[in-house]
């Protein structure tokens, strides 16, 4: 056996893909009880988690799925006393912090994991789908929002397995592809379950259905007007399962990815409304919408972290969740109470929900190449042949851009008409799919006849590692001096 063909035999793939879950785990896990405290949202939904436990009636403003699912950490923890130390009292009940966190923390370990799936669903390739696992794996809201016992991983682990499991179903036939296109619809209504915006990864997946049969129209009707067509020749097998779209009809994806995601987003309500029976399904969703239309524009007298939908692609906002002073790095670790004087403050302990920056900043680079690339696809066939055109056959990378431009969109732009006052998180659904964009690009790089393209691609992998590692600490709430933690706020917006 020649070395070439040893180093082939070597399982790179799936020795890749561990080492990107063992990754995501160390990092969430590591020091997981830091803070014996409830940090942030944990004031919401670490309490509603327990008020399941204890039987005690509360007003929920979003779907409780999450809440359900902390309350099940907290009973597993109960049963087995791991890392129960130090305790806390602040959620209604005695519990550690680790109790509280630790299946969130699994969870969103396996977020990357989803991401790669999806890439290599929609590519078949290995190395496409290595590189947005690793990107995923490298950014800091999904690694700070994993961490504590807040909701939106739910949102968007449930939304994304929703989209895998249906491309799996157009990958499939018959029976197969019922059992994907099932387990889709329940995905989706799981996502609406954990908070009303999981919705726009549904949006995201009528938006691809529908782009399929417009281009499967307008191509129907270019062959039609045709004078002089000739027999098509058996086309290919699909590279893509997004290329076999037009193989679902209305009612299948009414039923599937309608009536099913109902379905369980109203029972996902049942054990809430009989813990607490003051409002019917009707009156808690008026009662919920009139809570969010009560929170006020979005402005910084409202709240200092508001940000509006179009700060978040370029990360001009992010939030501190976590912020406490110390005199020294032997000082007890600080959990309540106010800040020292800023003189007298010389070491920073600081959580903040912020995505990587040059992820974020390279990504949507990629994102706005993709769309440029869709644009040209339709733009100069348009300018050329005096009328809208489109490729009969669309090449694999272009199915990729519609894809990941369609589904990027349904996430970000129903937030523009959005006024009450919203934050840098709300942009986790979206983002996701700019790390696939950037996947895409630098996996484009490396693949290059060009040594140029392919040193840029090693060059963009290698900032973004390098970015994650330096702001790291802000992500893990370490300590960090005075000195330090300015170097790391790059603007005064980020504060």
């Amino acid at each position: 056996m020649t070395k070439k063909q040893s180093m082939d035999s070597v399982p790179w793939f799936p020795i890749g893909m561990v080492g990107i879950f063992l990754l995501s785990l160390a990092l969430r896990f590591w020091g997981l009880e830091r803070f014996n405290t409830l940090v942030f949202d944990e004031v919401y939904f670490a309490k509603f988690g327990n008020n399941y436990l204890t039987n005690t009636p509360f007003f929920n403003a979003h779907p409780p799925l999450s809440q359900y699912i902390i309350g099940i950490g907290i009973w597993l923890a109960s049963h087995f006393p791991f890392w129960q130390e130090p305790v806390n009292g602040l959620t209604g009940s005695m519990l550690s912090p680790w109790s509280y966190r630790w299946l969130n923390a699994l969870t969103g370990s396996f977020i990357p994991l989803v991401v790669a799936a999806i890439a290599y669903q929609i590519s078949h390739r290995r190395s496409f789908a290595l590189l947005a696992g690793l990107f995923t794996a490298c950014d800091g809201i999904f690694l700070v929002e994993s961490r504590y016992a807040l909701n939106n991983i739910y949102i968007v682990i449930f939304g994304l397995l929703g989209q895998w499991f249906l491309l799996l179903a157009l990958d499939n036939q018959k029976h197969r592809r019922t059992l994907w296109l099932v387990l889709a619809g329940i995905s989706f209504g799981a996502s609406a379950g954990t908070k009303w915006n999981g919705l726009w990864f549904l949006l995201g997946a009528y938006f691809i259905w529908v782009a399929a049969w417009l281009i499967r129209s307008l191509n129907f009707f270019k062959l039609s007007s045709s004078p002089a067509s000739s027999p098509s020749s058996p086309s290919p097998s699909p590279q893509t399962p997004l290329q076999n779209l037009t193989q679902l009809n209305i009612f299948q994806m009414l039923f599937y990815l309608g009536i099913i995601p109902a379905m369980i987003y109203s029972v996902i309500w049942i054990p809430h409304l009989q813990l607490d029976k003051k409002y019917g399904f009707i009156e808690v969703h008026r009662q919920i919408l009139q809570f969010h239309l009560n929170m006020g524009g979005n402005t910084r007298d409202v709240h200092p972290y508001c940000a509006a939908w179009y700060k978040w692609p370029l990360l001009t906002r992010p939030m501190a969740y976590y912020y406490q002073t110390t005199q020294s790095f032997s000082d007890p670790l600080p959990v309540m109470g106010p800040n020292l004087p800023s003189g007298a403050a010389k070491v920073i302990y600081d959580v903040h929900a912020m995505g990587n920056p040059l992820l974020w900043w390279f990504g949507v680079a990629a994102m706005l190449f993709l769309v440029g690339m869709l644009l040209a696809k339709i733009a100069i066939p348009a300018i050329k042949n005096k009328r809208l055109s489109i490729p009969e056959k669309l090449t694999v990378d272009t199915w990729i851009a519609l894809y990941l431009v369609l589904n990027y969109a349904a996430n970000l732009l129903p937030w523009v008409k959005v006024t009450r006052c919203v934050f840098i998180y709300h942009y986790m659904c979206a983002v996701v799919f700019v790390f696939l964009a950037i996947a895409w690009f630098v996996d484009q790089c490396l693949r290059s006849y060009y040594w140029q393209l392919r040193a840029m691609g090693v060059t963009l992998t290698f900032l973004i590692l390098a970015a994650f590692i330096y702001w790291m600490p802000i992500y893990l709430g370490l300590p960090l001096s005075s000195d330090g933690y300015k170097l790391r706020m790059l603007f005064n917006s980020w504060i």
